[in-house]
């Protein structure tokens, strides 16, 4: 059977959210989710995160990439930054989730550079 658009779209909504409350779950800081669907055509959410150091940041995006396999049977397109541990990006195609340490987060400052893009609200 065929998913209805509107039902895939959810999908991807619940994949973002989730990959948030993990991040969360391991002590990330300032979570944000944006939907970019129709700013863009190459996503349809960022997730946003920080961590404090590059063994938790790695250890972010490890339980992401763990439960996107475990749970949804999703491997990631590409990661890319786990050597230096000082920005994580993980492509899932529809979602990218951005891991960033401090410095490099306010030097990029993708929620700026986004910011027509409407804020998910999620409970970590």
């Amino acid at each position: 059977m065929k998913k209805s658009k509107t039902s895939i779209d959810k999908i991807i909504k619940e994949r973002a959210v989730e990959a948030a409350k993990i991040a969360s779950g391991k002590k990330a800081k300032d979570i944000i989710i944006l939907q970019l669907a129709g700013l863009t055509a190459f996503a349809d959410y960022f997730v946003i995160c920080s961590g404090e150091n590059p063994v938790q940041i790695r250890t972010i995006a490890e339980a992401i990439e763990k439960d996107f396999k475990t749970n949804a049977g999703i491997m990631p397109m590409g990661i890319e930054g786990l050597a230096n541990g000082q920005w994580v990006l993980m492509d899932y195609g529809d979602i990218i989730i951005h891991i960033f340490n401090e410095e490099s987060r306010s030097f990029y400052n993708l929620e700026k550079l986004w910011m027509d893009a409407p804020r998910i609200s999620f409970k970590g």
